[in-house]
């Protein structure tokens, strides 16, 4: 209960200053538009926000798929073979220290301005947190451990099983953490740079017609967005029970 009077508590007091704070300190309502009128014009235009949330929603979701999926296949290939490891790995390290609104262009040229462009941009920002993790988390097995299931005689299919992959969960779980929101970004950019719906888009639209305050309704949409992603996320990651209270 005190956890919630305390969130309760800051979100009124943030959202007071926001309100009051715009007339006190004299800033045109086109350069920041008060709380009130945010909140107005998100619920004049609520249809078509939800409309453009659940494309956007759509696109986090099949992206994020695809990159957990990806992300492990290749987390686990590169913790198995040295031949990936010295081939795969020093490639995806050199994709990831480039920056990401630099491709983002190139999936437009390569996909088109469908839904395929997004899919790529969100796969692209959220695979390298979760091929880490993966990898991290095979990498971390207690050797006392590993020299156990050898002394057994375990497979190297039972050690993965019973082993390896139980023991990689956690450092797993927190990647799709990291994942999560900058899967949303990814789809936001890739609606930035070319695209005829989706929150991004309507961001877009907001800007050129000067619609401030809807603009800023489409960011609080997308900030509850990825908000909720990731409580689901963390509500999910505690059945990962070794875990205990640490989650």
């Amino acid at each position: 209960m005190r956890r919630w009077i305390e969130a309760i508590v800051f979100w009124g007091l943030f959202a007071l200053l926001w309100e009051y704070g715009v007339a006190l300190l004299g800033i045109r309502s086109y350069l920041m538009p008060p709380l009130s009128k945010v909140i107005s014009a998100g619920w004049q235009e609520r249809e078509l926000i939800l409309s453009e949330t659940w494309v956007t929603l759509l696109e986090v979701l099949v992206g994020f798929t695809a990159a957990v999926l990806g992300g492990v296949v290749l987390g686990v290939a590169i913790h198995f073979s040295d031949f990936a490891k010295r081939t795969l790995y020093p490639f995806i390290t050199a994709l990831q220290s480039m920056p990401k609104i630099a491709l983002a262009p190139l999936m437009i040229v390569w996909f088109g301005y469908g839904f395929a462009s997004k899919i790529a941009s969100t796969f692209l920002f959220a695979f390298f947190p979760l091929v880490i993790a993966s990898l991290g988390g095979l990498s971390g097995i207690a050797a006392n451990l590993d020299e156990h299931f050898r002394a057994l005689g375990a497979s190297r299919w039972d050690t993965f099983i019973r082993l390896q992959l139980p023991s990689a969960l956690p450092s797993f779980v927190d990647g799709i953490k990291i994942a999560m929101p900058l899967a949303v970004i990814g789809a936001i950019v890739g609606e930035f740079i070319g695209s005829e719906n989706g929150l991004g888009h309507l961001m877009t639209l907001a800007t050129a017609n000067a619609q401030t305050d809807l603009m800023f309704a489409a960011i609080l949409v997308i900030t509850f967005l990825a908000s909720i992603l990731y409580w689901i996320v963390e509500v999910l990651s505690r059945a990962v029970w070794w875990r205990g209270k640490s989650v």
